[in-house]
């Protein structure tokens, strides 16, 4: 008879995230670079902008010339000249004098702010009418305003969002360092367990924790590959569990992490060389049975069969260590949480961590959180839910009212 796993607290099993060193970085075209890990900081070598520029259709003016302008008591200003979109200006501004310019246009020496064209009236080609004052640098972006030379604007270990992109566009830069997004070898096991192409007969269900994996694998940085289905055999599960080891960063087995008597995981595990566990159960519900193990440089986790459990405990556990090794930094995360009103109670039992699926919406300028229940074999309860509220340990439950924090599943 099989014995029962050991639990292992979750800070204890988070904590060996220091075991595993980040993958090896490549250089790549910007345009490829969304979503990835920037593998080391980025210093501007020039000033953004480089020059002063408007950020409003109007009249470049010196700000003193528009000081004490109403309506009542408009500032006449001689108009010198037009600049071109694009032009680095021959023309200079002097008191008194003003110059039309439009939104991104270099404003000439001697300018200093821009008068929105709205509070202008045209008098004649020569001369306009201020009836609103500016102050200095008033609808202008100074040289270096937006990126000063030599600032570290970037950071290793950080992820390139749309923004980071654009300011990498910005200073002239093609090709960036960023960290190889991991391999993630992902086998699926059981007899009932077939492809989604084909009909499951009564006992039989569709593969779809491959499916569910791979996408929580790819929205973390990391490039999944589905292995397939391995029957409940031992020699087979071995075999393939070899193959991806050898290719693979990480690598999940869905299904056989528990004490059944065909759950061969363990046993799989214990006859890979080099292979050592590091965990056979977290006290974390659900996913109690995962397994955690490395064999050399590779992670392997043994993840539950129900789908419910193997995204919660990949959301909670296994993505910390694929975003280690994939090198991003948590310094510089994005947050991924909220805070929000529990809208019902929500007992627990005390010596393990509970996630409950919750579902966000806004009621009375409040931002609400409606439990999602069901059991861990259901995947419409993850469709339904926009994140996970913990229940600590040491704590019976959570009051109606109480305002908890949700991580949320992006």
């Amino acid at each position: 008879m099989k014995e029962f796993f050991k639990v292992t607290d979750l800070k204890t099993v988070l904590g060996w995230t220091s075991l595993f060193q980040p993958v090896e970085k490549e250089t790549i075209g910007l345009t490829g670079a969304l979503g990835r890990i920037l593998g080391t900081d980025i210093q501007s070598e020039i000033n953004l902008p480089d020059f002063p520029r408007a950020i409003m259709d109007g009249y470049a003016v010196c700000a003193t010339s528009t000081f004490g302008a109403s309506e009542g008591n408009p500032a006449y200003l001689n108009i010198v000249g037009t600049i071109a979109m694009g032009e680095d200006p021959t023309i200079s501004i002097k008191p008194g004098e003003t110059a039309k310019i439009s939104t991104g246009g270099m404003l000439p020496a001697g300018a200093d702010s821009v008068v929105m064209i709205e509070h202008t009236d045209v008098i004649d080609h020569t001369t306009i009418e201020v009836y609103r004052s500016v102050a200095p640098g008033q609808h202008m972006i100074q040289v270096g305003e937006d990126i000063k030379a030599g600032e570290t604007i970037l950071f290793q270990g950080q992820q390139l969002r749309p923004q980071e992109i654009g300011i990498l566009a910005a200073l002239g830069i093609e090709t960036v360092s960023v960290y190889r997004q991991p391999v993630i070898s992902i086998i699926s096991t059981g007899d009932e367990v077939l492809p989604i192409s084909e009909t499951p007969p009564l006992g039989k269900i569709r593969d779809i924790n491959s499916f569910t994996l791979s996408g929580q694998v790819a929205q973390a940085g990391g490039r999944p590959v589905r292995m397939g289905i391995v029957n409940d055999n031992f020699q087979a599960l071995r075999n393939m569990c070899q193959t991806a080891v050898q290719q693979s960063d990480m690598v999940f087995v869905s299904g056989g992490s528990s004490v059944g008597i065909r759950d061969f995981t363990i046993e799989v595990l214990s006859a890979i060389p080099g292979a050592e566990i590091l965990a056979h159960g977290i006290s974390i519900s659900p996913g109690k049975p995962t397994i955690l193990a490395k064999v050399g440089k590779t992670l392997f986790w043994g993840l539950p069969g129900h789908v419910t459990s193997a995204m919660v405990v990949f959301h909670v556990v296994v993505r910390p260590f694929l975003e280690k090794i994939g090198g991003k930094n948590p310094a510089h995360e994005n947050t991924r949480s909220c805070y929000a009103r529990l809208e019902r109670n929500l007992s627990s039992k005390q010596g393990r961590i509970d996630y409950i699926r919750v579902k966000l919406h806004h009621e009375d300028g409040t931002l609400s959180a409606e439990p999602v229940l069901g059991k861990s074999g259901l995947i419409h309860t993850m469709a339904k839910a926009d994140g996970l509220v913990r229940i600590d340990k040491n704590t019976e439950g959570l009051d109606k009212g109480s305002i908890v924090e949700v991580a949320l599943l992006i």
